[in-house]
């Protein structure tokens, strides 16, 4: 029975020598990696590239994939099986798409900032343009964003504020319809054509572009919403931080204006 006791003996000291029965933590760096995938508007290509480096540093081992496009772009990859965590578009018609398909709740879209339109030219200004008012010269080279794009819808509805016959003048100039707002500002930095219209927010980010105003009595508020697509924990968590002060200002920055 002694020679028993002492084998048992031996065999526990065994085990924990070898760290068998020792109750260690998992490593930090063991924590399994997560991913979220946020599509996004291309209006917000800078802005979000911010906010998802700010968010990846408060959420060790978070990669946070973000995939720019026209919000109808985007609308249609997801409606076709696309992976998304969150749907940031530039109008409420892709987002009201997706609640009418179920594949957004209907109570989880919130709108969370704002946008308005500016025309840019390349910094030369080969045109010298030099108002609004200078877009029906029939002269001009111009390059819109698609009207099935939000960009390019926003900016027939302000050409219409303006009167049909101005904005028949401005439409009969254009030379290319663009895919998504930054294809247009591309083709303004190449000096491709006269002037562009696009975001503000997109002339924050081309500081070497000129920019010229558009009147406020014909302009038009474009509303961004937001949206989780999934439950997951992450999805809500980069929602509310998009619409936390923080986040808010840093579109601020970029030319938005913000909800809060």
């Amino acid at each position: 029975m002694k020679k028993i006791r002492i084998f048992i003996i031996f065999i526990i000291f065994a085990l924990l020598a070898s760290g068998t029965l020792a109750c260690q933590p998992a490593p930090v760096d063991q924590v399994p990696a997560q991913s979220l995938t946020v599509f996004a508007a291309a209006s917000m290509t800078e802005s979000f590239g911010e906010l998802a480096t700010l968010f990846e540093a408060s959420h060790p081992n978070v990669n946070v994939i973000l995939n720019f496009a026209g919000s109808n772009t985007l609308r249609a990859q997801i409606e076709n099986g696309a992976p998304a965590n969150v749907f940031a578009s530039a109008n409420t018609k892709e987002m009201d798409a997706l609640v009418t398909s179920e594949l957004v709740a209907a109570d989880a879209p919130q709108l969370f900032l704002h946008n308005r339109l500016v025309i840019i030219t390349p910094t030369t200004n080969p045109a010298n343009l030099a108002s609004f008012d200078n877009l029906a010269r029939s002269d001009l080279k111009l390059i819109f964003a698609a009207e099935e794009v939000p960009v390019g819808k926003y900016t027939r509805q302000m050409l219409a504020n303006a009167g049909t016959e101005f904005s028949e003048k401005v439409l009969a100039n254009i030379v290319s319809n663009e895919s998504d707002v930054k294809q247009v500002v591309a083709k303004i930095q190449l000096g491709e054509a006269d002037a562009g219209i696009v975001y503000t927010s997109d002339a924050v980010a081309a500081p070497e572009l000129v920019v010229i105003e558009i009147p406020a009595v014909f302009n038009v508020l474009a509303s961004y919403p937001i949206a989780p697509l999934t439950d997951a924990p992450l999805a809500a968590e980069f929602v509310n931080f998009v619409l936390s002060p923080e986040g808010q200002a840093i579109l601020e920055i970029w030319g938005f204006t913000p909800i809060n």
